[in-house]
């Protein structure tokens, strides 16, 4: 049996055909059968030992940056002079996976490596965690500081400080982690890395000699970066004797060998053959793997408390491996680790399959997928239009097309995604509805769930704390936008002469769909945004329904405030009278808020010229088939349903206008 690297095939011989000849030889027929790499990849490799690194030669740090500052770049080039990869002019992007990491050009997924370095004839382990860098992955990048002890913080030479930057930095010091500032790109013609020190000193308060400048594209000073990471970053607090104590801060689906779960040691070891308990589900399981990544999948004998790793241990299920769970020895409990606060939903829309025949395979790729992405929340939902589906909770707008793209390219799905919503909240002041759902405050996900303004006493929006970081020639149009948009300054803060930080109160619904495309085109690019949660405020909300000839269309109804009624009403129902088609009678598509209503379109009719025949004459027999022309239309108009084609649905429903 013999293998073929390159086709991922075995080559099989098979002997039951053997036919013997005069000649003494044998003829025997072989053929090919696919074999996947993952299968093989344990055999293939040498097992390390890592006994060799005591807890006190072990650095855990991420890198942490606003996006397109260069962390991924600098990841690829820490990997090339540790020897973990080959020097080639391919190592872009190395520890983005993804097809949509890719396409893109930003990190989606945190990914981790362990890096071998001598410094000084001591042999360190740096575990590295490169995060991504836009604001709706910000719960990968507070997961992944909770593996480590410091974080290298990347500034663009020419963009200095960006609103991620702040909200990143402000991540890392809460989780009192050591901060090496390294400024990236100082290669560029307009580079200011004097502008980008003061910057950081004024706003982070560190001392300008500590900072390091370095460019990642052509590995200027990256060699003093992995000096500072052994001099500044301080080892793990854990200790080899202490009893398993394993932090699971990720994990992925392998279709061969079930969840491989990536795991920080706060305690003890780990090896083939142990039995560990996970703290959260109380199940046991035999560990049949553990190794380090570099960045592929390395295995190794043990893994020792400080380091980061990954652990195969038979888990079938894709629920079985919850992020922030803890694995611990059977007969050796320990406290479970804090783990993660639960991921917050932004932004709300409803996933159906185009083909309701789809529906078992897009609820497995669902799963699947949530495992790799465990912020994202599912609902069970259904729509009289669409279909059995659920309704999906997402971090932001670009983690729901990211979300979407994966299951595409991954999956091979083909979904409908409706509008995006924002979860709103009301204060029940009936006692029917108090005890039809157990309790006087409740979410509102789906407009179809919005209850009526005479059983509430206050209705409750969710809003963000946003950080703009933008040059000081567009604060005018900037401020202008954001009145707009209902926000509420809180703060303006100088960082330099050309650069101001404004602070904004914004309802969420405001911001969830445009103002981040509306921004940059003020700014002509220069501005970035953040947003954090604020937690709700009181507001004057409103349910719009749509009606066709008189009859509300569920999928159609949202959820906006009483200021924007008119002209989101206004824009719906042009877009409907677009996308339906014509019937034999006139429809007047509406927007209604309860019985007032504030817009409408009619379509009209196909017609029959009946009076075609009629020439010359008397005008009465022109009147007399007018009249019966109307007649039947009325009756018509009466009797028929105005049936809106599917496609129809999903043209209205669209995130943008065709327009």
């Amino acid at each position: 049996m013999s293998r073929n690297n390159k086709k991922e095939s075995l080559l099989v011989l098979d002997l039951s055909v053997c036919e013997p000849r005069k000649s003494g030889w044998f003829s025997a027929s072989f053929f090919l059968i696919p074999f996947p790499q993952s299968l093989l990849a344990p055999y293939d490799k040498e097992k390390l030992d890592m006994s060799t690194y005591p807890v006190e030669n072990i650095r855990n740090f991420s890198i942490i940056a606003h996006v397109d500052h260069g962390k991924s770049t600098l990841a690829d080039r820490l990997l090339e002079i540790t020897g973990t990869i080959a020097k080639t002019a391919h190592n872009k992007q190395v520890l983005d996976k993804l097809q949509v990491e890719r396409e893109r050009g930003i990190t989606v997924k945190a990914q981790s490596a362990s890096l071998f370095y001598n410094h000084e004839g001591v042999n360190y382990l740096l575990n590295l965690i490169d995060t991504p860098g836009h604001v709706d992955f910000s719960y990968e990048v507070s997961r992944s500081l909770s593996a480590c002890q410091g974080v290298i913080l990347v500034v663009d030479a020419n963009e200095g400080i960006q609103a991620q930057t702040v909200a990143n930095f402000y991540l890392a010091f809460e989780a009192q982690l050591a901060v090496i500032p390294v400024i990236n790109k100082i290669d560029l013609k307009h580079a200011d890395p004097e502008r980008v020190e003061k910057q950081i000193e004024k706003l982070f308060d560190i001392p300008i000699d500590e900072c390091v400048r370095i460019s990642a594209k052509q590995g200027t000073n990256v060699e003093k970066v992995l000096q500072k990471i052994i001099e500044k970053i301080p080892p793990p607090q854990c200790n080899t004797a202490d009893p398993l104590k394993a932090l699971v801060f990720d994990s992925t689906f392998d279709h061969y060998r079930g969840v491989i779960a990536n795991i920080a040691l706060f305690g003890g070891e780990i090896q083939k053959g142990h039995k560990i308990v996970s703290a959260h589900t109380k199940k046991r399981y035999e560990v049949n793997e553990v190794g380090i990544l570099t960045p592929n999948e390395q295995p190794t004998h043990k893994l020792y408390a400080g380091q980061v790793g990954y652990v195969i241990a038979g888990m079938k299920e894709v629920t079985e491996a919850q992020i922030g769970d803890t694995l611990f020895l059977y007969k050796q409990p320990v406290e479970p680790l804090p783990g993660f606060k639960s991921a917050k939903p932004m932004v709300f829309a409803g996933m159906y399959p185009v083909d309701q025949t789809e529906y078992n395979n897009l609820k497995s790729a669902l799963e699947k997928l949530t495992l790799n992405d465990s912020s994202v929340t599912i609902h069970r939902d259904s729509s009289l239009a669409l279909g059995a589906g659920w309704r999906l909770g997402f971090l932001g707008l670009l983690h729901m097309e990211v979300f979407n793209q994966r299951l595409e390219q991954e999956y091979n799905m083909s979904v409908i995604l409706t509008a995006p919503t924002v979860p709103y909240k009301a204060i029940l002041s009936s006692a029917k509805l108090i005890k039809e759902y157990g309790k006087a405050e409740i979410t509102i996900i789906n407009p179809a769930q919005f209850p009526d303004k005479i059983s509430v006493s206050e209705y409750l929006e969710p809003t963000v704390l946003g950080t703009i970081v933008t040059p000081q020639e567009y604060i005018g149009k900037i401020i202008v936008l954001c009145q707009d948009r209902r926000a509420v300054q809180k703060d303006m803060l100088y960082i330099d002469e050309q650069r101001v930080m404004l602070k904004y109160l914004f309802p969420l619904n405001e911001i969830v769909l445009d103002f981040y495309d509306a921004l940059k085109s003020l700014s002509s690019g220069y501005a970035s945004f953040d947003y954090e949660d604020a937690g709700y405020q009181a507001a004057d909300l409103i349910k719009m329904d749509i009606l066709l000839n008189g009859n509300p269309v569920e999928e159609l109804a949202t959820i906006i405030h009483s200021d924007k009624a008119y002209a989101t009403g206004k824009l719906l129902c042009e877009r409907l009278k677009d996308a339906i088609p014509r019937q034999l009678f006139e429809i007047a598509i509406q927007a209604a808020i309860g019985k007032r209503i504030i817009a409408r379109e009619t379509l009209k009719a196909y017609r029959k010229n009946v009076v075609a025949k009629c020439y010359g004459g008397d005008i009465t027999r022109r009147m007399k088939l007018l009249k019966r022309q109307a007649e039947g239309k009325k009756l018509m108009r009466k009797i028929g349903n105005v049936e809106v084609p599917r496609d129809a649905f999903i043209r209205v429903l669209k995130r943008e206008p065709d327009k």
